[in-house]
């Protein structure tokens, strides 16, 4: 049979995503690992190449998958129903974050099966089933509608992610040369956990995993590692250094394979403030950059999110990355009840920081979180094409024009101009035009995001 797998592409209306960074489609990755030994198999990139009917017309797949984040969910139902009008024959089928908290949304015309939590099996079974002409009940994390009404089953239970193959990156191979984030160029993505021990109230990760910190052996890590082409290489987990030891133990063995590659992964600042020594060793066999979710820069922020780290635990966690040449990817949340006041003292609690990079994501109630149980009621905007963590979802206490004028300038005195030049220095002269060129897009349109709700 053939498999086609879709990676979506940001909507017209939603602001960053691809023009900021573009990492590999991982999950449709080992999508592919599972079915690819028997069927004939094609990850399409649309980020990367945006021309769905000449591929449909090409390569005339029987099966058609797609991933979708919560900002992805109006372009999938479009996507998917574009290629059922194409060949009504075709199952489509859809999986990924939003489908496994919110699968009530993928209910459509267009759209055959969701499938909920990890893929790879449940995928495997739908395309046997369907090879053999069953229908697909009972399969684990499978939804779909009957007579109206979403019938789904449990999700498979993992707790051992080492149980996966390997994602097939071959799939992906005339994309791969454009993967990155900042001057990472060429950036390969591998997953070492997944899940997070902790329980903020913006995120629903931690639920993904049952609330548990699901680990990979780190002796598969490394073989994993060492089949890779790439020099960056960034470690897509929810939270990569909350099990010290474990860390511990897998640079050890990055050092005794001889393995030289360049390092960026997800660190709580708690973390990092109470083993500098993790630190140290990680640097010492090529940890680069490592993205802290400082989050808020009020003690009395981070305790209402439930964020389980303090202003004290980031300081320190900067002094320690700081202290060792680590870059630090600094990532903050804007509250739309923030004042010219409280937009000032952000960005004076960054310069004095001494932050190279910083970014500013909305607080955003996500389908899934507490936060969104919470507030759903208060929501300006439910259009999902939005919710990319710069149109702000609930009210704002400044004029929206003026909140979004206080955002734009938050970017623009947080980070030196000659802080922010020096980055651009890194980078290969040759990605400069194209970085300033999507820079100045992205931040004339947060400028104006305030038209995108008259």
């Amino acid at each position: 049979m053939k498999i086609l797998l879709i990676e979506p592409a940001k909507a017209s209306r939603t602001i960053g995503g691809e023009d900021i960074f573009l990492y590999e489609p991982l999950a449709l990755e080992y999508l592919a690992a599972g079915v690819s030994r028997d069927h004939d198999v094609r990850i399409l990139d649309l980020r990367l190449e945006k021309d769905l009917p000449s591929v449909l017309e090409s390569f005339r797949p029987d099966v058609a998958g797609a991933t979708s984040y919560t900002v992805h969910v109006n372009t999938v139902r479009k996507l998917l129903t574009q290629i059922k009008d194409w060949s009504p024959q075709v199952l489509t089928v859809v999986g990924g974050h939003h489908a496994t908290v919110a699968p009530e949304d993928f209910v459509a015309p267009g759209i055959d099966l969701i499938v909920r939590g990890e893929g790879v099996f449940p995928f495997q079974e739908i395309v046997t089933r369907l090879e053999r002409g069953k229908g697909f009940d009972g399969v684990p994390g499978v939804a779909f509608a009957k007579d109206s009404i979403l019938v789904q089953t449990e999700p498979m239970p993992v707790s051992d992610l080492d149980v996966f193959p390997f994602p097939e990156r071959r799939f992906t191979a005339r994309y791969r040369s454009h993967y990155f984030s900042e001057w990472m160029k060429p950036l390969a993505s591998l997953r070492t956990s997944k899940g997070c021990p902790y329980r903020c109230r913006f995120c629903a990760l931690w639920k993904l995993a049952g609330g548990r910190y699901l680990k990979r052996q780190p002796e598969k890590v490394v073989e994993e590692l060492a089949g890779l082409d790439e020099e960056f290489v960034f470690f897509a987990d929810d939270e990569s250094l909350v099990d010290a030891p474990r860390m511990k133990t897998l640079a050890t063995l990055i050092r005794e394979a001889g393995i030289h590659k360049r390092y960026f992964l997800y660190g709580r600042s708690d973390t990092i403030a109470r083993n500098p020594d993790l630190l140290e060793l990680w640097r010492g066999v090529g940890l680069e950059r490592v993205f802290v979710g400082l989050e808020f820069f009020r003690d009395e922020d981070l305790e209402e999110m439930r964020k389980g780290s303090t202003s004290r635990d980031n300081e320190q966690a900067v002094k320690v990355l700081q202290s060792l040449g680590i870059d630090i990817y600094a990532s903050f949340i804007v509250r739309p009840e923030f004042t010219r006041d409280d937009f000032a003292a952000c960005a004076r609690y960054c310069r004095a920081l001494d932050l190279d990079f910083a970014t500013f994501a909305m607080l955003t109630p996500l389908p899934g979180a507490d936060f969104y149980a919470e507030v759903q009621e208060q929501m300006i905007a439910h259009d999902y094409d939005y919710f990319d963590f710069v149109h702000t979802l609930l009210p704002t206490a400044l004029p929206l024009k003026d909140f979004y004028e206080a955002y734009y300038q938050l970017y623009q005195r947080a980070i030196p101009l000659t802080k922010r030049l020096a980055m651009l220095g890194r980078m290969p002269l040759r990605d400069v035009p194209a970085m300033l060129s999507s820079s100045y897009r992205v931040f004339n349109r947060l400028r104006r995001a305030y038209q995108d709700y008259e």
